[in-house]
């Protein structure tokens, strides 16, 4: 009985966190999209940071795109810091676009004022060249 207890505490405990984390089933990963607009806010924050962009539309205004990244400490490892990017910046953001056609997606680079490219998980390692022959 003690043991049928201390499984049933330890699944109340320990369940709720373990739902509480979402899918990323709302993404089509077989697509990439571009957009350059304006900074609105970065957060800087767990489990995920986000970058909200302000992209402007073809009516003469702006669609705010808002870009999940994945959590600080993968980014200060890519060489992130939270000032990295700040409001007003002009930058331009590659993402995998929600399915539902909403504005904003998983953030996979983003260009900085500078020319500088950013990603979550640092440079890809270079490529070995062609064997000679």
């Amino acid at each position: 009985m003690r043991r049928f207890v201390a499984l049933a505490l330890s699944v109340l405990v320990f369940a709720p966190p373990l739902l509480a984390h979402h899918s990323s089933a709302g993404i089509d990963r077989t697509k990439s999209v571009t957009v350059s607009g304006v900074v609105k806010e970065f957060r800087w924050g767990n489990p995920h940071s986000w970058i909200d962009v302000d992209v402007p539309n073809d009516k003469g205004g702006t669609v705010t795109w808002s870009l999940e990244m994945t959590s600080p400490t993968f980014l200060v490892r890519a060489g992130w810091k939270s000032t990295t990017l700040k409001k007003g910046d002009k930058v331009s953001v590659t993402l995998r676009p929600f399915k539902n056609g909403d504005p904003g997606g998983l953030f996979v680079s983003v260009t900085l004022p500078d020319g500088q490219v950013m990603g979550e998980r640092g440079a890809a390692p270079p490529t070995a060249p062609p064997p000679a022959k």
